[in-house]
């Protein structure tokens, strides 16, 4: 198979408490050096709790944030952090809020129009042309066109959100939450929308969730983010039914199921790590069940534990269970 994203050692690193003069007085690692890939038409959920890096990844993946370190590839090629037009032509984001990510002074003419223009070129008669077809591969009337995004709901706007992005020709699509705020119902004509384009198009997609059950239904492989780092990563089927990591775990227990009262698997006395302090070992040492004095010394690597399954852990649960 062919190789759509590449990432290597890629990380981000923000300054907190700025000073007038002088440096900041102190630097958070919002993503720790990471390397992941992604094969061409396959979709790699990522998940994992708030604050563990997930969107700060996926504005570097498009040009929003410079990375700190590390490279990203695409299709072999390297991006040039310099170049917003080549990360607009390559990779394009879903947003989470369809309605505010759309810009409400503006026809949803002019809004599909501007990557055509500035991105590809293109003439009236192209663009115009270009727009038909793609309003037509998402199910959206001609007539909404002349409309303004305060019109329409939320599933529509979120339609046409996925329309611009495939406005600039992009094969792989950053999707950020992009169902969290539509009604059960619109989730799945939206989701279902989203497997006929992959598809139709040749599409590549990594699907930011914290809806367990939806990347379970939608991805191939699924990444796993604590605390900045990836701690497993491997087939969506195995992830969840037989973990490797125990932070994996308790986010599969944490889900709420119907028929199944609401269980905490964790205390309200549950250590967080503090970021501009981070623990020397493994971040999720003070929340683990298994943790020895070895992960408290140091990180553990990101290692094979079976067919297609990593996880960075000292002890897996396939040993402890």
């Amino acid at each position: 198979m062919t190789t759509a994203l590449k990432l290597t050692d890629l990380s981000k690193t923000f300054p907190v408490g700025k000073r007038l003069f002088g440096p900041a007085k102190g630097m958070v690692r919002a993503v720790q050096p990471l390397s992941l890939s992604v094969e061409e038409g396959e979709t790699l959920g990522i998940v994992g709790e708030s604050g563990c890096g997930k969107s700060t990844l996926a504005r570097m993946l498009v040009g929003l944030l410079p990375p700190s370190t590390g490279t990203i590839e695409i299709n072999g090629a390297p991006l040039d952090a310099a170049d917003p037009a080549l990360f607009g032509r390559k990779i394009q984001y879903v947003f989470q809020d369809p309605i505010s990510s759309l810009n409400p002074r503006k026809t949803i003419r002019q809004i599909m129009e501007a990557p055509l223009k500035h991105l590809h070129g293109m003439s009236a008669a192209e663009r115009d042309a270009r727009i038909r077809e793609i309003f037509a591969a998402v199910n959206l009337r001609e007539e909404f066109l002349d409309r303004y995004p305060h019109e329409f709901s939320g599933g529509q706007a979120q339609r046409i959100g996925i329309a611009r992005a495939l406005a600039a020709d992009a094969r792989i699509l950053i999707l950020d939450e992009p169902v969290s705020a539509l009604d059960v119902s619109v989730q799945a004509q939206v989701l279902n929308l989203l497997a006929d384009l992959k598809q139709k198009f040749g599409l590549t997609y990594l699907f930011i969730s914290h809806d367990l059950a939806v990347v379970e239904a939608v991805s191939d492989r699924v990444a796993v983010l604590y605390f900045g780092a990836v701690v497993e990563v491997g087939p969506a089927e195995q992830i969840f039914a037989q973990p490797k990591h125990p932070y994996t775990k308790l986010l599969a227990d944490s889900a709420p199921v119907v028929g199944r009262a609401l269980v905490a698997p964790e205390g309200r006395e549950t250590e967080l790590p503090d970021p501009l302090n981070p623990p020397p070992g493994c971040a999720f040492s003070a929340r683990c069940p298994y943790a020895s004095a070895e992960c408290r010394q140091a990180p553990p690597p990101l290692e094979q534990q079976s067919d297609g399954v990593w996880a960075a852990c000292y002890h897996p649960l396939s040993e402890t269970a």
